[in-house]
């Protein structure tokens, strides 16, 4: 197996930087004020209050009061990192799924087999979304959505876009390689992510009754792709 350890190290380097909002050149920080930490630590509290409300209620029924009392600030400290629900939605969004994305755009996965850089994305949506509260950004952008048009369209384009295009690259290499028999993943590289967003809606639906095996679902999907076995 091919390690995605670059890409999880990543990952987490580009959430820490994207909530304080300091990606510095070089890729180190400037130094910061006392009073500039306390302002990074609040918005980081603030996100983290936005997604158990979100995640809660929704982001129809959310109130910003809410928000505030789960963070420990007041209501108008909000109003201090973010505009309105939208825009605290928006950059929950980015810090959540925007660093991880960047990771796999940046990661070095040209020159692997097809099957197995399939193999480490499974492995990184277990671990990194499946497996992480990431999972209920998903799931609420599956829920409110068709209501909210606006933030699916900004989900579509902060995230989605990007990925189908990263898989879109990695699909029309197999295929140049031989390594597919046809361009249906070029075409459709919406088809590699479908187990995901499958599981995340079976695990909040039907979990308690019927718990899936995620990471071997995902494997069993590989094998109607490529074949039964595990990449080289």
């Amino acid at each position: 197996m091919v390690s995605m350890a670059n890409v999880k190290k990543a990952t987490r380097t580009g959430h820490a930087a994207k909530s304080s909002g300091l990606i510095a050149v070089a890729g180190k920080r400037p130094p910061i004020s006392p009073r500039a930490l306390q302002s990074v630590k609040r918005k980081e509290a603030i996100l983290a209050a936005a997604l158990e409300e979100f995640s809660a209620s929704g982001f129809a029924a959310t109130r910003l009061d809410d928000v505030a009392n789960r963070a420990g600030v007041a209501k108008g400290t909000i109003y201090l990192h973010f505009r309105d629900k939208e825009m605290l939605f928006q950059e929950l969004i980015r810090a959540q799924l925007s660093p991880l994305v960047a990771a796999l755009e940046g990661a070095p996965l040209a020159d692997l087999p097809m099957r197995s850089v399939a193999e480490n994305l499974i492995d990184l949506f277990v671990r990194e979304i499946f497996g992480t509260r990431r999972k209920d950004v998903l799931r609420l952008i599956i829920a409110e959505g068709p209501r909210f048009p606006k933030l699916a369209e900004f989900y579509y384009r902060e995230v989605v876009e990007r990925l189908l295009g990263v898989l879109r690259r990695l699909a029309q290499r197999a295929v140049d390689k031989g390594e597919l028999p046809n361009d249906s993943l070029v075409r459709f590289p919406q088809l590699l992510g479908a187990p995901g967003i499958v599981a995340i809606v079976w695990s909040g639906l039907f979990e308690r009754w019927a718990p899936l095996d995620v990471r071997a679902f995902m494997h069993a999907y590989l094998d109607l792709i490529f074949g039964k076995g595990r990449g080289a």
